[in-house]
């Protein structure tokens, strides 16, 4: 999965060096919640295609997506229903649009109906089913790159806003009864759509947290919790990080330090 997705967003392949900039903010200086310089240091999210719950470092493989990490682990479930958490390519014209899906049916995706109607995006799915849009170009997503957005469904966009951006240091841009959005200064956007089902099984798809190399994970798995995340079991047994799941159930990891 990692090949297709750096052959569709033409960044370098599986493994290459990954910069050391934070996933979501590029210029390598982590976020802070607040203007207290002793608050405590947020988290850096990545998205994980799909969830690597109990597989080993090796198994997986990475690409650095305009600042943002994508990890791809052996999943150890099917995929039984559309994901929770997708992916939006950004598009410059309407023809890099069309070349992008092209691009994407020639590499194995293929068109899927999520009910999404007459849009002006391309909903699509990749060689493993999972959902991503090719979006129409916009003004906004200029200095995201080649992804445009890591976007999650939920009931409450709102409220999933707040809890992420104080999880992150990201400032909420702007909100929406249907929608609100994170932006980085530059890099994906982290963006929460309001959906009308429920969550009802873990997600295949998810994001991950990592501390800073001088951090320390329990502290930060402590900040988390204070801020409304539990802890859950999904049988991931003896693993170096901490499972957890935001305010609506949304499954995440806290990374070791790095």
């Amino acid at each position: 999965m990692a090949v297709f997705w750096s052959e569709l967003l033409g960044v370098p392949g599986p493994n290459a060096p990954v910069s050391p900039a934070s996933p979501l903010s590029p210029t390598g200086e982590r976020p802070r919640p607040s203007s207290n310089p002793d608050a405590p240091t947020p988290s850096e999210p990545a998205a994980v295609l799909p969830a690597p719950v109990s597989i080993p470092p090796a198994d997986e493989s990475a690409l650095d997506v305009g600042g943002l990490e994508l990890l791809f682990g052996v999943g150890v479930d099917a995929k039984a229903e559309k994901n929770r958490v997708h992916l939006d390519v950004n598009s410059r014209t309407p023809e890099h649009q069309a070349e992008l899906v092209e691009r994407a049916l020639s590499l194995g995706a293929t068109h899927v109906d999520i009910g999404q109607r007459d849009v002006p995006w391309v909903v699509l799915a990749d060689p493993e089913g999972n959902e991503f849009c090719v979006l129409d170009p916009r003004d906004g997503y200029a200095t995201a790159g080649p992804l445009a957005a890591v976007v999650v469904d939920t009931h409450d966009p709102t409220a999933q806003a707040r809890f992420w951006s104080a999880a992150t240091g990201l400032e909420v841009f702007r909100t929406h009864e249907r929608f609100a959005s994170l932006k980085p200064e530059r890099g994906p956007w982290l963006e929460f759509v309001r959906v009308d089902d429920r969550k009802q099984a873990k997600l295949r798809v998810h994001l991950d947290v990592a501390p800073g190399a001088t951090d320390d994970t329990g502290t930060e798995v402590d900040r988390l919790l204070a801020l409304g995340a539990t802890h859950v079991d999904i049988g991931q047994r003896d693993v170096p990080w901490v499972v957890l799941a935001d305010p609506e159930g949304n499954e995440f990891c806290v990374l070791t330090p790095r």
